[in-house]
């Protein structure tokens, strides 16, 4: 058995760490960012930057603090980017789900185990409902329904109920949606199958859990991989099985962009064009993109002609 004997270090001690594997380090500066970013966190941004196959973690030659400064802003802006548009994903989602289920149900609808897959929880759901409801009194919403209809079921209407719950257990709800014309509503809105919106939803949720907590994702190999459509329409983007990584500082090296952040970004671009058709979403991402030019765009599973491509071409021109 291994015990875990690592101390903890002040900042001088870490910086010092970081200056005997060669990185160009001023003090001051080093600090001012340590006190506010965790040296732990911060060292996920500094190993792009360490030479290759070596025991002890040195830096490339050259490779000052700034730049792994650089590369954790980069990510950064690069979330936030996400971010923007998963929330219109979310918000669109949830509008749909109430929509839907609202029109071909009723207010409490939802209510109604038949209406879902067998293997879906759906006791879970309205234990969970119901206690989001106890717990968002202060929502003006949960408090004007349960003052003013008194008489009404103690679950809220479904379009209330979607404001509770998480993009995560939303995605549940609509993948576990058992009737053809619900799903098929919804489908058409979108403009994808319901089998591949499930998928996507779910690893664009995950993507958000990740984006939300700061988590790093320019260079994540994802667990949540999205489905490809069956039948791709004309412009859909070629997405090779590899990519290769390869320069002077590093041994050759092959990525699956299905599991790195560019196919999300496909994913993401396919439904904001959908629900938001006229945003510039796409072009701020290729402005960042050009913003950040010392960025591996090849370990975000880009390919080196996706700017050729007439996906983003239109995507970024619209």
């Amino acid at each position: 058995m291994t015990t875990f004997d690592k101390p903890a270090l002040t900042h001088l001690e870490h910086i010092e760490r970081l200056r005997n594997r060669n990185l160009l380090i001023n003090d001051d500066e080093a600090i001012d960012y340590l006190s506010n970013i965790s040296y732990f966190r911060l060292s996920a941004y500094t190993r792009p930057f360490y030479l290759p196959n070596i025991a002890e973690h040195t830096f490339i030659f050259g490779t000052a603090f700034s730049d792994v400064i650089d590369l954790y802003l980069f990510d950064k802006e690069l979330r936030l980017l996400l971010l923007d548009a998963i929330e219109r994903i979310e918000v669109a989602l949830r509008t749909q789900v109430a929509n839907t289920l609202a029109k071909h149900h009723g207010p409490h609808g939802y209510l109604d185990q038949s209406i879902f897959d067998n293997r879906y929880d759906h006791p879970k759901l309205l234990e969970l409902i119901a206690s989001q409801s106890k717990g968002r009194d202060l929502e003006t919403f949960i408090s004007h329904y349960k003052t003013k209809y008194t008489g009404a079921p103690k679950h809220p209407p479904i379009w209330m109920a979607v404001e509770l719950l998480t993009f995560k257990e939303i995605s549940t709800l609509f993948s576990n949606l058992k009737l053809p014309r619900d799903t098929q509503a919804i489908e058409a809105h979108f403009g994808w199958k319901f089998t591949l919106l499930k998928s996507w939803f779910r690893s664009v949720s995950d993507l958000r859990n990740l984006c939300a907590h700061h988590s790093r994702v320019w260079n994540r190999e994802f667990g949540s991989i999205p489905e490809c459509p069956k039948r791709p329409p004309k412009n859909w983007p070629a997405i090779p099985a590899s990519v290769l990584v390869s320069s002077k500082n590093s041994v050759q090296q092959y990525l699956n962009p299905q599991r790195r952040l560019y196919f999300q970004l496909i994913v993401i671009q396919s439904l904001m064009n959908r629900i938001s058709p006229s945003s510039n979403w796409a072009k701020h991402l290729q402005e960042l993109l050009d913003k950040n030019p010392k960025v591996s765009q090849v370990h975000m599973g880009f390919p080196s002609n996706w700017r050729e491509q007439q996906f983003w071409l239109s995507s970024i021109s619209q």
